[in-house]
């Protein structure tokens, strides 16, 4: 899968491979836009040396964890160094964090298994040999995993008894595109990501399970193309579905274009969502009469942020977090998480040497990095005290000590 790293892009590039009003969207492009282009003035990080990726650790303090601001060695545990947990994926996504089981959960998306890292012994084991290509998971309140399936295009639930329960699969009668992200809040609700960049990742996979899967296996005939077979334009949304099961668009494609990673704060008043970009392109969907076109627009590689209201919808006070701009170069944020103390943990990928971990003070601030060989698609605090952070990038799975504890659940 890193194959299709197409212009830098982490997750979305594979992926693609593979109503607040429209007033202020357009009032905050143009600020956004001055943002983008503002000059930068920090000095360039040190090269990157050859490193050796294997059970030896690398000389303390890690080169690789870069400190560009005070706050950032703050949140570092002593001389703790980037370890290589395992090496065994293709594309590895979705990090949760089980207290219950004590297990890490990561999916292999390109290969459709599920694993998961024992905490005990350090063992990475198959967990689900068949996960429906999934991306994103998270651990509820009550210990349930909830998982994205991008195959069967819906966000489930494992029940404690080993059912599962169908989060979502349809918003107004349309199959969802194919969820990407998943966080929980402590309402009982749980929210995500479905942008348009689904259905051809979806429908790619279905056929790549068709022909690997047994006849009979019990691969749904109909996993993708609904939207398209029927001529419907697919849109970009960020959903919420609360405790009841009512599912409600929390932003739709005018106020954020091409959603892929989110996260709440701490104190969950705000809500940081990453707008990845896809290849812009014209897609024909032929329906009942003539054949219909579809204008993919692309996101803006930069990570928004909206405050919440208790529980309360729409959101509001819509505004740029950073741009992802660094050293000349516009970087691809992914996955994220938030620590305890509202630093933004984001996945990145970019060229080499740049590529890895971004992490922002609250107010926007790039106070500290983390760089691996390759980008990273998503992450997570685990361990019993959640203060080793757990980062999956390309085949690879990555551990690092910090100080710093990341908000409960995953």
């Amino acid at each position: 899968m890193a194959a299709l790293f197409d212009r830098g892009l982490g997750r979305r590039a594979m992926l693609a491979g593979v109503a607040g009003l429209s007033c202020v969207a357009a009032r905050s492009r143009g600020a956004w836009a001055a943002i983008a282009d503002a000059p930068e003035t920090r000095q360039p990080d040190p090269a990157p040396h050859a490193r050796v990726w294997g059970a030896t650790h690398s000389p303390a303090p890690d080169a690789e964890v870069i400190v560009l601001d005070h706050a950032f060695r703050g949140l570092l545990a002593g001389n703790a160094v980037v370890e290589r947990v395992w090496g065994h994926g293709q594309w590895l996504e979705g990090p949760a964090w089980s207290a219950q089981g004590r297990y890490l959960l990561f999916s292999d998306t390109a290969t459709s298994h599920q694993y998961r890292y024992v905490w005990e012994t350090g063992e990475v084991t198959l967990f689900r040999p068949e996960s429906y290509h999934a991306s994103g998971s998270a651990f509820d309140y009550q210990g349930r995993q909830i998982t994205c399936e991008h195959v069967l295009r819906r966000v489930i639930r494992w029940e404690h008894d080993g059912s599962v329960h169908v989060v979502a699969d349809r918003f107004e009668g349309q199959r969802l595109n194919a969820p990407n992200d998943v966080i929980v809040h402590p309402d009982g609700s749980i929210w995500f990501t479905d942008p348009v960049a689904g259905p051809r990742m979806a429908g790619q996979h279905v056929m790549e399970a068709r022909r690997a899967e047994p006849a009979g296996s019990g691969l749904p005939a109909q996993a993708a193309g609904d939207a398209e077979a029927q001529g419907a334009a697919p849109q970009d949304h960020t959903f919420r579905v609360d405790a009841s099961g009512r599912i409600d668009v929390v932003l739709n494609q005018q106020q954020l274009v091409d959603p892929n990673g989110l996260c709440f704060s701490p104190d969950f008043s705000r809500l940081y969502v990453a707008s990845a970009a896809r290849q812009a392109r014209h897609a024909t969907a032929r329906g009942k009469g003539s054949a219909k076109e579809h204008v993919w627009q692309d996101g803006d590689l930069s990570v928004h942020v909206f405050d919440l209201h208790a529980e309360e919808l729409p959101l509001s006070n819509p505004r740029l977090f950073t741009n992802m701009r660094f050293e000349g170069e516009q970087m691809s944020p992914d996955g994220m998480r938030a620590d305890l103390y509202g630093n933004i943990w984001c996945g990145v990928s970019g060229p080499t040497g740049k590529a890895g971990v971004f992490v922002f003070n609250p107010e926007g601030q790039l106070i500290g990095r983390i760089r691996l060989p390759q980008g990273v698609s998503n992450l997570t605090f685990a361990g019993p005290e959640r203060d080793w952070l757990f980062m999956c990038a390309g085949s690879t799975l990555y551990r690092l000590r910090v100080s710093a504890q990341g908000c409960a659940p995953s």
